[in-house]
């Protein structure tokens, strides 16, 4: 039998060592927010059926609509920043508009909301415009190390 323990072996020496290097980083290139994919997607889901959990589909239809829509436009974004990173982060100043908007469409959409829905919306809108931002950074500090 062959000896096929690798202890004390450094693959710093291996010949192809700075080729699989490149290749790495080539597979992992523009995964620099692989963390926040998923909470991007979450909030969208949230504010999808944050409607039905509060209960104001009665009381705000407008909003209801408002928010199943910008809940799935969010939630569809995360889903690209995991399957298509490296275009998807392009549009990492969208979920930072809509994080905004989020937070002002109580107002704007709703009529005289109560305040469990302001909250409500407040949060979700904070929570997006914070991921948007950390997107958006780690943009930027990939574009960078590519140029």
């Amino acid at each position: 039998m062959s000896n096929v323990s690798h202890a004390g072996h450094d693959l710093a020496g291996h010949p192809d060592a700075s080729e699989m290097r490149d290749r790495y980083a080539r597979v992992m290139g523009g995964r620099d927010v692989a963390l926040v994919d998923g909470p991007v997607f979450l909030v969208g889901l949230y504010c999808a059926i944050s409607p039905w959990v509060l209960h104001f589909t009665t009381s705000q239809t407008t909003l209801v609509n408002h928010n199943l829509i910008m809940g799935i436009a969010i939630a569809v974004l995360g889903l690209g920043f995991t399957v298509m990173p490296q275009r998807m982060y392009g549009l990492s100043w969208a979920i930072c508009a809509m994080g905004a908007w989020m937070i002002v469409s109580p107002w704007i959409v709703g009529s005289s909301p109560d305040m469990g829905v302001v909250l409500n919306n407040v949060i979700i809108g904070g929570l997006t415009l914070l991921l948007g931002l950390v997107c958006t950074g780690a943009s930027l500090r990939s574009s960078r190390r590519r140029s």
